[in-house]
């Protein structure tokens, strides 16, 4: 029932609050209200994984993996794009990208990697939660504009397993928030499409050469080249996790606490 709860308050908070540069990140600070409410009064448990202790930390070393997952998987391909800049508004454009990343960070983490998986792994452990989590994931960026179903796996395995894996590394939101919150902006200033939702970014960049490695209309986490860089960034989070006891092992009659 709290997983139900929570979602549905968190989706209707992120529906109400989507548009413009200051409702996505009000409805981020109301969406971490709710998740704290449906914890503490529906889950009568407590939720250290998105406590204070440490938080700025935290993002902050989340935005680093980031950028750098963004900014190494552009680089790869960089010379399958032609650039040129946008004319718009500097501050405008930054702070409009930001926002809309940060509102859609938050509340998708609370929904799937604070609900979901943490349910999840109370019935089948952190493996399988884990892997259905990424399924889910990818699976709804299907309707996303220009996705297919190489594009859902793409993000099935760099956001799905990738933030996933984060979060068992360290069982804190603002971690995952804070690379979730990075990539999405990266992108979106680069001028490529953010999971195939056009971005009007400080560029205006085209794709030159081979869908799978520009990523298409889709955008860059449509390549080929994300997908190889995220699970090469997972495998040592999910090492460090299993080393810190974090990893919830499956054993049958498990319960959901």
């Amino acid at each position: 029932m709290w997983v139900s709860v929570g979602i549905v308050g968190i989706v209707v908070v992120s529906a109400l609050t989507a548009q413009g540069m200051v409702l996505p990140i009000a409805g981020a600070m109301v969406a971490v209200a709710v998740y704290w409410a449906v914890m503490r009064y529906v889950a009568h448990r407590a939720a250290p994984e998105i406590g204070r202790a440490r938080a700025g930390r935290l993002a902050l070393l989340g935005g680093v993996i980031g950028f750098g997952f963004v900014a190494v998987s552009m680089l790869a391909v960089v010379t399958e794009f032609s650039f040129t800049a946008n004319s718009g508004d500097t501050f405008h454009i930054i702070a409009g990208i930001a926002a809309v990343s940060i509102g859609a960070a938050v509340t998708e983490e609370l929904i799937f990697r604070g609900l979901l998986l943490q349910a999840l792994e109370r019935l089948c452990g952190s493996w399988v939660a884990l892997a259905i989590t990424a399924l889910l994931f990818g699976g709804l960026h299907l309707a996303n504009p220009g996705a297919t179903l190489w594009s859902s796996f793409a993000i099935a395995v760099e956001a799905g397993v990738l933030l996933g894996a984060a979060f068992l590394w360290k069982r804190n939101i603002w971690l995952v928030v804070g690379l979730h919150f990075t990539w999405n902006t990266t992108i979106g200033l680069i001028g490529t499409p953010v999971s195939g939702h056009p971005s009007s970014g400080l560029l205006i960049t085209t794709p030159t050469g081979p869908t799978l490695l520009t990523g298409g209309d889709f955008g860059l986490e449509a390549s080929v080249v994300p997908v190889v860089v995220s699970v090469l960034l997972a495998i040592p989070m999910l090492v460090a996790a299993h080393r810190r006891g974090n990893i919830v092992p499956f054993r049958r009659n498990q319960r959901v606490g």
